[in-house]
Parts: structure tokens; sequence; C-alpha cells
């Protein structure tokens, strides 16, 4: 038996040297190996671009998430640890989110694609103009924005479809455009001038591309609104140009004026339209207060907005102190049917004659609107306890 685990022994001892030979041997041969290749280095190794671009991409959104925590996902198994919110109020729509992040007002600000957000302007305009236009009045457009420093937004509305055409002016490309065929600048107001989106302007100028600006100028109008607290306004219109009413036509000797006097019977009361308290629709500038009640006033199916001239005293108070004509700064109403011709012929009458036509009877239905919201209002204080 002795001899039996001597051999045994001896065996294992064999098998040991022969392992650690073995492995001497093979770190010889991978060391000859190794050197007698050249030496590669990853710096001479080209990836395709496009390769590259997505490793890129992919290390850049991991580095990204690495650093980025998701409170959304923070909770234990599939519960989401966001707490249960209720803020009544918050905007409609909005009362499940916390108010710090709530943004119920923007703006028409234009910012770039890249770099840090709160560097994207370098300044920031305080009024808005907009015009609604075709391509055959630009140059009149063109003599009209020279008259608005960069204080003014411009936006302009394009009836034609032909905004591209505006390109060759410099301040086109920094203007903002929409384009919708065939459509008035009450239907753009109502649908693009929501008072939450035009909240960062004092001052919303709504004109008419037809009117002749070279004793206008819009700094100068500016400083004359504030100074006589006018919220709702126009130029005064040249008295020789176009039919006009008394009330609006330039007095030559004043800066502003509030009220005026009509044909008798006119005005029963001298503080009522359109012997004060009005301005027409052609060229109205509001506050950005004004604004916010005029959007509400405008009905979606009225688009020409005729007769809103004499209710928008409604919207500010005493609204024969509010609404003026600035007088030394004044326009001419070119009275060019540009927009008239956006009609059909129907029946063998012109495009503008359908156009006029829809206009008188806009002004009667919401005339009828406005009477019956008012009857409507009054009945419920009556039947209120």
């Amino acid at each position: 038996m002795g001899t039996t685990h001597r051999s045994g022994g001896s065996k294992k001892s064999n098998d040991g040297v022969r392992l650690i030979v073995t492995a001497i041997m093979g770190m010889v041969f991978g060391y000859f190996a190794g050197v007698s290749f050249p030496p590669v280095t990853l710096s001479k190794i080209t990836l395709p671009s496009r390769l590259m671009s997505s490793l890129d991409m992919a290390f850049t959104d991991e580095t990204i998430n690495a650093r980025r925590s998701f409170p959304e996902n923070s909770g234990s198994g599939n519960t989401p640890a966001t707490p249960k919110i209720f803020v009544p109020t918050n905007p409609r729509g909005a009362e499940s989110l916390p108010p710090g992040i709530v943004v119920s007002e923007s703006d028409l600000y234009l910012r770039r694609l890249w770099g840090e957000p709160s560097q994207d302007l370098k300044s920031k305009p305080k009024y808005l103009v907009s015009f609604t236009v075709g391509a055959e009045q630009k140059r009149n457009i063109n003599e009209a924005v020279k008259k608005f420093s960069k204080d003014f937004q411009i936006l302009l509305f394009h009836y034609d479809g032909r905004a591209s055409e505006w390109d060759e002016f410099e301040w086109s490309r920094r203007a903002i455009h929409v384009s919708v065929k065939k459509q008035t600048k009450w239907w753009y107001a109502k649908r693009f001038l929501h008072p939450d989106i035009v909240a960062a302007y004092d001052y919303i100028f709504i004109w008419d591309e037809d009117l002749g600006v070279e004793h206008f100028n819009a700094d100068k109008y500016i400083e004359l609104v504030r100074k006589h607290g006018l919220e709702i306004s126009q130029p005064g219109l040249e008295p020789n140009n176009g039919l006009t009413w008394q009330m609006t036509k330039r007095l030559g000797d004043r800066e502003v004026h509030k009220e005026t006097e009509e044909k008798p019977g006119w005005c029963n009361d001298p503080h009522i339209p359109p012997c004060a308290a009005f301005v027409e629709i052609m060229a109205p500038v509001f506050s950005r207060d004004a604004w916010r009640c005029v959007w509400h006033m405008i009905q979606n199916d009225l688009v020409h907005g005729w007769g809103l001239d004499f209710a928008l005293r409604r919207c500010v108070e005493p609204a024969h102190e509010k609404i003026g004509v600035v007088d030394s700064q004044w326009i001419i109403h070119q009275v060019i049917p540009s927009l008239g011709n956006q009609g059909e012929t129907e029946n063998g009458r012109p495009p503008w004659q359908g156009v006029r036509d829809r206009c008188k009877h806009e002004w009667g239905l919401f005339q009828d609107r406005l009477a019956s919201a008012d009857k409507e209002y009054i009945s419920q204080l009556r039947r209120t306890p």
C-alpha cells in the first residue's frame, strides 16, 4: 500500500511540471508572435462618417441621460412618484399641473434652433403691427413698414397666398408671415391674435394695406397715445381723401381729439358713437387690455368686422375719454378695393359687389346678436333672486 501511495504522488508531480512548462512555452510563443506583427493604433482606423455620427450621438445621449434625473419615473414599481395635483386657479384644462410649470401666455418672438434659449433674443419688440396684404400692394406696405422702428414686430397676413414674393425686402425676412387665401384681417385676427398669444405687446395695430403714411411716425404716435390715455385709437384721416366719418377726420390744430359733431339726430348722447368713443376699423390701435376684450367680441363667422367700430366702447370705461383720434400723426386712406376683388363673379355682378353686400349683411347680423345678448343678460338678472 505504501508503494502505491508513492507512485500516485510522483504522477501528480509530473503533471504539474508539464502544465508549468506548457504555460511558459505559450507565453514565449505569444511574445514572439506579437513582436513579429507591425503595431496598429486606433488613430489609423477610419470608420464611415455615418457610423461615427451615430456613435457620437449615442455617446452624447448616454452622457446626458446619465446626468439627468427623471422624477416621473422615480416611484416604486409602475407607480410614478408624481403628486396628485388639482389647482382650480390654473387655466382651464391645466388644473392637474403645478402652477410653476404653467405658461399661459406666449409671443411672436422669432427664436433660433441652437444655443442657449436665454440668449436667443437680443431685443424684444414692444408693439405688434399687422397688415392684411396682397402682393399688388408690396410697394405701399414697404413704405409703411419704414415708419415703424425695431420696437415693432411686423406681421403680414397674406390673403393671396403669395408670401414668398416679399423676400425682396430685407425687413420681410424678420417679419412673420401667415398665408391663407381670400380671408379678411378680422378672420386672421380672431384665429392668430388671441390675447394670450400677443400678451407680450403693449399695443396692437391691426391695419389695412391701402394707407398712405407720409405724415405718420409710429414712435411719436405711441407717445401721444400714452400721453392722452387712449386705450383704443387710430391716426387721423386726411379729410379730402375718400369717405369717412366726421369723428375720424384729422383736425389740424391739436394732437388728439375724442369727440366731434355729426349730422343732426345722429347722436342722442354726445359721448356715444359716432360723435365720441369711436374709431373706424381700417386702422385701429388697441392697448393690450382693450384688445383682450375686443377679441372676445369678434364673431367667428362675421369676417368683415362691420359694426364692430360702434361696439368698441364696451371694452373701455369711460369710453369717451379712452377712445380717440391722433391728429398730429395722420394717414391717408387710399381706398384701393384690392380685397374686394378677391370675391367671385355671380350672375354677372362684379366680385367686389358680392363682398360689399356681405359686409352690409354682417353689420345687421352683428347688431342683432349684440342686441339679443344684451336682452338675454338683462333677463337673467331679473330672474336672479
